[in-house]
């Protein structure tokens, strides 16, 4: 029956809003004629002149209120309780208009007319609307799937009615642990206590847990995220009202977990001062800007106002893409801040120069690195020329462009490292503390920290494809650890070592309690919604299985620290005193590094490593793929 009127909802706009406007101004002449009617106790009656006139006035009047309540901007099948409230003072007010105009006509309207008009009117003009708000209510409900909402507070209200409005899923109760709230009806939908969940998800099976709780300390969501962890539900989180109306994000935007809540720890607050320091007002180059590191750190420097921001990046496609959120984000804060996207190698001594001149850089953070540790052990030379002479060529043009601080990004896996992309790193580092004390122009800072939760060669993202696909989840031993951080905290602690250097200085952070792989592997299929398939469970969805060490990797990662390690300005900072070479040793070093490179002798190579003061013990024999098939070709 209302098939005929929804069809009319399809058309454009202003077919819609006639179609309104014309049953509007029907409803409204048929309640002024059976108000009479009913008034005097006569289905037909006569209407003069006088009556007309009114009646037309009233029409008038009403239709010009109701546009100016925006009644008809409103889209029917979203119409809530406040419009109808609008309906009702523009039905008020039309009867007001309709008492004025019978006395200024002369018109027979008895007292009671206007009183019996605004019952009439209210029915006939609110009742449409209420019905076809109820019929796409149950429309759109019937194909969405059913969700909880975790949290009753501004951000789980704003999430329920943006749900109930779009077409992806269907709200269908909340969840709060706050007493004062539980019982509450918000929306239609009401509010339980977390322990009835059990309750819930029988009656609704609904698909998705959406946590909308953003007000608590990070404590609290932490301890929360272990609570549902154990639900068997999958969990996801959305932004923050916040977020939303900086927009940062919308408010539909329901994604997995924060890594963050992945951790287990509080991240490490940054000091605004330190942020600013080397960066407000100057001229700050970022290598390998692309990156997940580099990227994190263009977005960190953006809002502490530099002048201009190069950046630096081999990869074509990665440059495009910083350079297009950053002219964005200019765009959007109207920042007078200069972006430049500089295409090149850090292998080209000329390239990096002229860029650094050219800019009148003031400051370089060098994130420019090859950093996977299998593929560098397998590509052993081209590790040894990107992290080693990479670093040596921009460290060179950096102290010829006059640039006042340099800032090497580098790893824990520089600590007595197993493998060649740890041993290379920590090559880079004794080149630049060999050439702090060699000159006086550039500041050489570097600032180790561990693995990076969400960068491209993360475990995280790497399990979240695993387990969307099916499993298995591939750990590589049942007892790895490492210690981990999000990309944002590197990117601060990077940015305030470098404000505090001295020429020379290696900076660690205390990064707290390690991370099993295992463990973090299980947290995230149980928040994904799914279950551990093992010996104890062999209906479970996803497995978990140990493929080995890999070449280089350690079993235990050690703390970020080497020795004679002392605190900074930044409680969560520390520096380390390390051993280093003199200039002059490590042109001897850097030398014979060269020429192994040029003549591919890598069993040379790995000699150099073992002998300079890298701490280098490799964990396995040399894996380099040319070094092997010339082996089998001998």
């Amino acid at each position: 029956m209302l098939q005929p009127i929804i069809s009319l909802f399809s058309a454009k706009r202003t077919t819609k809003r006639a179609v309104t406007i014309t049953y509007d101004i029907l409803a409204i002449t048929f309640a002024l004629y059976a108000a009479i009617a009913l008034r005097i106790g006569k289905l037909t009656i006569p209407l003069s002149q006088d009556e007309i006139g009114s009646f037309l006035v009233t029409i008038i009047v009403t239709i010009a209120i109701f546009a100016k309540l925006g009644l008809y901007r409103a889209v029917l099948r979203y119409m809530i309780v406040p419009a109808l409230g609008h309906i009702v003072l523009a039905v008020v007010a039309s009867a007001l208009a309709l008492a004025i105009s019978g006395f200024y006509f002369h018109s027979y309207i008895h007292r009671s007319v206007p009183a019996i008009y605004t019952g009439l009117a209210v029915i006939l003009l609110g009742s449409p609307r209420i019905l076809i708000r109820m019929y796409f209510d149950r429309h759109y409900r019937r194909g969405k799937p059913n969700v909880l909402i975790y949290g009753g507070g501004a951000t789980g209200r704003e999430l329920a009615y943006a749900l109930k409005q779009g077409s992806e899923y269907h709200p269908v109760a909340f969840i709060d642990d706050d007493k004062n709230k539980v019982g509450n009806i918000i929306y239609g939908l009401r509010v339980y206590d977390s322990t009835k969940f059990e309750q819930l998800n029988g009656l609704y099976q609904p698909v998705k847990l959406l946590l909308a709780i953003n007000n608590i300390s990070k404590g609290e969501r932490l301890r929360l995220v272990d609570k549902l962890s154990h639900w068997p539900i999958g969990i996801k989180s959305v932004p923050s009202v916040e977020d939303v109306a900086l927009g940062r994000a919308n408010l539909t935007e329901i994604k997995d977990l924060d890594i963050a809540d992945l951790l287990g720890r509080d991240t490490v607050t940054p000091q605004e001062s330190l942020m600013r320091n080397a960066i407000e007002n100057k001229s700050v180059m970022i290598t390998g800007a692309g990156g997940s590191i580099g990227s994190e750190l263009c977005r960190q420097i953006i809002s502490r106002n530099p002048t201009t921001i190069v950046l630096f990046e081999l990869n074509e496609y990665n440059l495009y893409n910083i350079e297009k959120e950053l002219l964005q984000i200019v765009q959007f804060k109207k920042l007078k801040i200069r972006i430049i996207a500089a295409l090149g190698s850090v292998q080209n001594k000329n390239r990096v120069g002229n860029i650094m001149k050219h800019y009148k850089v003031n400051t370089i953070y060098h994130a420019a690195a090859y950093k996977h540790v299998p593929i560098v052990e397998h590509n052993t030379i081209e590790g040894i020329r990107n992290n080693v002479f990479g670093t040596l060529f921009t460290a060179q043009a950096a102290i010829k462009a006059g640039v006042e601080n340099f800032v090497l990004i580098s790893t824990d896996k520089a600590v007595r490292p197993t493998n060649v992309m740890g041993a290379s790193k920590r090559m880079a580092e004794l080149v630049l503390q060999s050439l702090a004390e060699d000159q006086a122009t550039t500041n050489f800072t570097m600032v180790r920290f561990g693995n990076v939760l969400g960068s491209s060669g993360s475990v995280v993202p790497l399990f979240r494809e695993q387990i969307k696909q099916g499993g298995p989840v591939t750990v590589t031993h049942p007892d790895i650890i490492r210690y981990f951080m999000l990309i944002p905290e590197a990117a601060q602690l990077v940015i305030q070592a470098g404000s505090i250097g001295n020429n020379g200085q290696v900076f660690v952070l205390d990064m707290g309690e390690p991370v099993k792989i295992l463990d973090l592997a299980k947290r995230m299929v149980h928040l994904m919604g799914m279950s551990e398939k093992c010996a104890d469970n062999t209906d479970g969805d996803i497995e978990i299985k140990f493929t080995g060490l890999r070449p280089g990797e350690k079993l235990y990662e050690e703390l970020l620290i080497g020795e004679n390690v002392t605190g900074t300005k930044h409680p969560k900072i520390m520096t380390a005193i390390e051993d280093k070479l003199s200039w002059a040793e490590m042109e001897l070093v850097l030398q014979d590094l060269d020429h192994c490179c040029h003549t591919f002798d890598i069993a040379s190579l790995r000699n150099i490593l073992l002998t300079t003061p890298t701490g280098y013990i490799p964990q396995c024999e040399i894996k380099d793929l040319l070094y092997n098939s010339k082996l089998n070709t001998q």
